[in-house]
């Protein structure tokens, strides 16, 4: 009867053992990015919003460049050179053209333009059209450029490398951001995580399933400028007995001997 007994509770501390062991590992399910249900293998997603236009938004930077064959003329226009190399976020927020609370940007001889709503083409349209009936005329060749000064985002959480970084780039996505900071720690939730995203209404959260090949059709997939990507942390982490199986077993073997030993020197 005793030898049952010892049999069974052997049996049973292995048992918790292993739920213990298995549920405090982090399944490799839920670290695949963009997992699909089906047999098929290659996919071709055409999302609608990849053919819509960014429209500008309080708090961006423009990057405006005018250029004629009257260089005297054109420099009245310019807030610096024109040929200068941007090279970083500094440069950008003193030399760029930032979108007031208002919805507009202040470009020198012409003084505000509202920008708030509309496509880097229509600003352009909009700048030449004026810039042709006021100061130059066809025979100037005006050519003007405009520009996101890159998409600047926020991330946080459970990333490698947290903080504020910019995207060299008219489009990115959210992959782009997680490579551009080191990719999500293995403690991280990648089936919720949420981007915080500011509209002209006001400040909006949405979440994004990474692990599903049908975030690539969500509207939140692409990055827009001032994003906030938040990454929170698996309930694995908040337990404690580790990421792998590896981790979990020596962390639990560590506590079965201290226990051990604990009871040992109690019976001295």
């Amino acid at each position: 009867m005793a030898k049952n007994f010892k049999m069974n509770k052997t049996l049973m501390v292995i048992v918790m053992f292993i739920v213990l062991v298995t549920s405090s590992c982090v399944p490799t399910k839920d670290l695949k990015y963009l997992q699909s249900n089906h047999e098929q293998k290659d996919t071709l997603v055409m999302s609608q919003l990849v053919k819509k236009p960014y429209r500008i938004q309080s708090n961006d930077i423009l990057v405006i460049n005018i250029k004629t064959i009257d260089a005297t003329l054109t420099e009245m226009f310019q807030v610096s050179d024109g040929n200068r190399n941007i090279v970083n976020e500094q440069i950008i927020y003193f030399e760029g053209f930032n979108v007031d609370d208002h919805g507009n940007i202040r470009i020198p001889i012409l003084g505000e333009v509202a920008v708030l709503g509309k496509t880097t083409e229509e600003i352009r349209l909009n700048i030449e059209k004026r810039l042709l009936e006021e100061y130059f005329n066809e025979e100037a060749e005006l050519f003007i450029t405009v520009k996101l000064a890159g998409i600047r985002y926020t991330i946080n959480g459970e990333i490698k490398s947290p903080g504020t970084n910019i995207i060299y780039n008219e489009r990115a996505t959210i992959m782009d951001a997680i490579s551009n900071s080191g990719d999500i720690l293995i403690t991280g939730d990648r089936k919720e995580v949420i981007i915080v995203r500011q509209y002209p209404h006001g400040v909006e959260m949405h979440t994004v399933n990474l692990l599903d090949r049908k975030a690539i059709e969500s509207p939140y997939y692409y990055l827009q400028p001032n994003d906030f990507i938040l990454i929170n942390p698996l309930k694995q982490k908040s337990w404690g007995t580790g990421t792998t199986g590896i981790q979990t077993m020596t962390t639990i073997i560590t506590a079965l001997s201290l226990v051990t030993s604990i009871i040992l020197l109690s019976r001295l």
